[in-house]
């Protein structure tokens, strides 16, 4: 399997959610076993050793492969979810996307300050919602954040957002905002 392979079965999906965004959907990569593979070994090397002990996984499609990467890393899995989807106690962030407004949450005692945190989700386009989960990371002082993707949109320069509030981001694929 070659990057370019897991590239070409990413599907695109015109005006979703709404007219203009051109949606790079990677359930279609998931589907087929060696692209799944490919991601996941890729990114577990890019981890390992870093002594990673939590996984943060972003509602919802960052839960696809968070949990694969905790277990490969001998970490714990913990989501942020979408406002009011928590049992227990939460801390909230509110932002900014490309199409709205939205609020995620994580359980107040979902991390410590001897934490090192690997927070992972499928694409970054703007930034919006991964510095959200940053800055919510943040909130539980852990004592360091990476950031992984298995996206990154050139041309939105969500890197920028997101490099100035992480240790290091870094994303398997890179793909122009208008393939």
């Amino acid at each position: 399997m070659t990057e370019q392979e897991v590239i070409q079965s990413i599907r695109n999906v015109p005006d979703f959610p709404i007219a203009g965004i051109q949606f790079k959907d990677i359930t279609t990569a998931l589907a087929k076993p060696e692209c799944l593979k490919w991601m996941r070994d890729e990114m577990v090397k890019r981890y390992k050793g870093l002594g990673i002990t939590q996984v943060v996984g972003i509602e919802s499609r960052g839960f696809i492969l968070a949990p694969a990467l905790a277990i490969e890393l001998g970490a714990g899995f913990v989501p942020i979810r979408k406002h009011n989807k928590l049992p227990a106690e939460t801390i909230s962030v509110t932002y900014q996307k490309e199409y709205g407004q939205d609020t995620i949450q994580m359980h107040k005692d979902a991390l410590t300050p001897d934490d090192v945190v690997l927070i992972h989700d499928d694409i970054l386009a703007t930034g919006g919602s991964m510095a959200a989960a940053i800055e919510l990371v943040k909130k539980l002082g852990v004592k360091k954040i990476y950031v992984s993707c298995i996206i990154e949109l050139i041309g939105l320069n969500g890197r920028k957002v997101v490099e100035s509030q992480a240790d290091s981001c870094d994303c398997l694929l890179s793909i122009e905002v208008d393939e």
